[in-house]
């Protein structure tokens, strides 16, 4: 809460128990002493609450020592409150004139002390409440904050290690491809180059336009292209209204990079087939949002048993990274088709 405002809510607050008095003995002619000797209950509990608020709460409640809390308490709260009747009393009896007294008796004396002593009990209530309120205010805001930075931190993390893994696969691509093809090899170590510059600059903003991301997609695609064989179809499109749009870096990459891993055969018919669009969906009465889609439709030739390269640490990480990037705003379908032949992939992220 803003300090001002904080400050002003205490002063209100207590104007108005000081000049209560005011509202019932209006008209009487109060003189300036009868008021302040009136203002002598509102000062105790004003007394009490600060007692608690600034010292007892936070230096006995908060720490554990509640015995010394309750212990402290009970002596003040039952001393202010055996002595403010009897002051009320004495008030009463000192401005007869304006205020006629009648005849308490015992039963009387009793309730309007444990009347009292339960008006100063709420006021020390009302003080720890509103500090053991805002300590945990506090607690929670670091919290948050603490668990923002490790999220990010972890983010960061997981986009390090991308870097290596998505380095791995490539190079094993060039690297096969070096064997019977050099002018080929040369051009995908030039696609390469354009892809580690997207990687080294771009990846250490926490977002950028989806439109490079796509150009980041679309150039790996095309690496791919130069060492696969005829049988296999290669489709990427794009459907993108507002290329701005911001995203995290890197976001799809393993996810493409799976289809290329598991939907190519050597000797059978293949194909991978990969969408990015943009849409809006309606929030509310009169709000939207962006969402960005990528689907990825691949035939499905799993891996064998004895190769287990990457053992799919790249699908773990965006797992990861789709959690802390966009908690609770997207949604991840895969699976594979009834037939066993498709491998469809759908990632909807809620800007």
């Amino acid at each position: 809460m803003n300090k001002k405002v904080y400050i002003f809510l205490h002063v209100g607050i207590w104007a108005f128990m000081f000049f209560s008095p005011l509202t019932y003995l209006r008209g009487n002619g109060m003189s300036l002493l009868h008021y302040l000797m009136t203002c002598v209950s509102p000062f105790l509990m004003m007394v009490v609450f600060y007692v608690n608020y600034l010292w007892l709460t936070p230096k006995c409640f908060v720490i554990g020592k509640r015995r010394y809390y309750l212990l402290y308490n009970t002596i003040m709260i039952i001393a202010f409150g055996i002595i403010l009747h009897p002051w009320v009393n004495f008030t009463n009896d000192l401005f007869s004139t304006y205020m006629p007294r009648y005849k308490e008796t015992s039963i009387d004396k009793f309730f309007f002390t444990m009347r009292d002593i339960l008006s100063l009990a709420m006021s020390a209530a009302v003080a720890t409440a509103i500090v053991l309120a805002s300590r945990w205010q506090r607690n929670e805001d670091a919290r948050l904050e603490a668990e923002a930075a490790r999220a990010e931190s972890e983010l960061r993390n997981l986009r390090s290690q991308i870097n290596p893994h998505f380095l791995l696969n490539t190079l094993n691509n060039i690297y096969a491809l070096i064997a019977f093809d050099q002018k080929r090899a040369q051009d995908a170590v030039q696609q390469l180059s354009k892809m580690l510059r997207h990687m080294l600059y771009d990846n250490q903003q926490g977002l950028v336009p989806l439109q490079e991301e796509i150009q980041f997609i679309e150039n790996y695609v095309n690496l791919m292209k130069i060492r696969l064989p005829q049988n296999v179809e290669v489709n990427f499109s794009t459907e993108v209204q507002n290329p701005d749009l911001k995203t995290v870096p890197l976001m799809f990459i393993s996810l493409v990079e799976n289809a290329f891993k598991h939907g190519i055969s050597p000797t059978e018919p293949s194909f991978v087939k990969i969408s990015i669009r943009t849409d809006v969906e309606r929030v509310g009465d009169n709000d939207v949002r962006n969402v960005i889609i990528c689907q990825i439709k691949n035939s499905n030739h799993p891996k064998t048993h004895q190769d287990r390269s990457g053992h799919g640490i790249g699908l773990n990480q965006m797992q990861r990274r789709l959690d802390l990037a966009y908690p609770n705003r997207y949604e991840w379908k895969r699976g594979v088709s009834e037939d066993g032949k498709i491998y469809v992939s759908t990632i909807k992220i809620k800007l």
